[in-house]
């Protein structure tokens, strides 16, 4: 749910229209009404360290919130930063979707995971524009992931791993604690991912 409702918040954040937390309550956390402030708070802490955004409630009457930007930034820097940013915040929950599936992803496997997150790749996308033309070019030319081809495969597969540049500019640990923030559990909890960030 938390996951969720950060993208449907970074879904609305684009057309810069206030949140209210009866959107919220039904198109994202439906049955988990119960847990609606823990899931607001987790996903707040997740827009704040992923994407420099932080959910301000406007209007306590009416329970309207909107997204504030709360990085330091460069006059007019701000547009290509913002887009350049949310990149990177699916950059990192891919990356973390490859080391905790053991390091490489079928490609398959990657387009179910991000279908999840309602992110489709063949479909233009109100932020990532086409989201296939970036993961597999884009990505890849900027060497945070690597394709290999799986041979004899038809139609041909190939499979995704972290590329040199994901290996300098994040570890295995940075990203493990991420996963665990998402899930709320302690990163020691995936034993075999957590001994392998150890030794990274």
């Amino acid at each position: 749910q938390v996951s969720e409702l950060v993208q449907f918040l970074l879904v609305k954040d684009q057309k810069k229209i206030p949140i209210k937390r009866a959107d919220m309550l039904k198109n994202v956390i439906r049955e988990y009404r119960n847990a609606y402030a823990e899931i607001v708070r987790r996903a707040d802490r997740i827009l704040q360290e992923v994407f420099g955004l932080q959910l301000v409630e406007i209007d306590t009457k009416r329970h309207i919130y909107i997204l504030i930007n709360n990085l330091p930034h460069a006059e007019g820097q701000h547009l290509c930063r913002g887009k350049e940013k949310e990149e990177m915040g699916l950059l990192l929950v891919i990356l973390s979707f490859i080391f905790m599936k053991g390091n490489s992803v079928k490609d398959s496997a990657l387009w179910e995971f991000l279908h999840l997150l309602r992110v489709y790749p063949g479909k233009q996308h109100s932020v990532f524009g086409d989201v296939r033309k970036l993961v597999t070019e884009e990505f890849v030319r900027q060497k945070y992931l690597e394709t290999t081809p799986i041979p004899l495969t038809d139609p041909p597969e190939f499979k995704f791993q972290w590329g040199p540049r994901a290996e300098k500019e994040t570890s295995k640990k940075d990203v493990l604690n991420f996963v665990a923030k998402m899930q709320g559990k302690d990163p020691a909890f995936w034993a075999s991912q957590y001994s392998e960030a150890e030794a990274n």
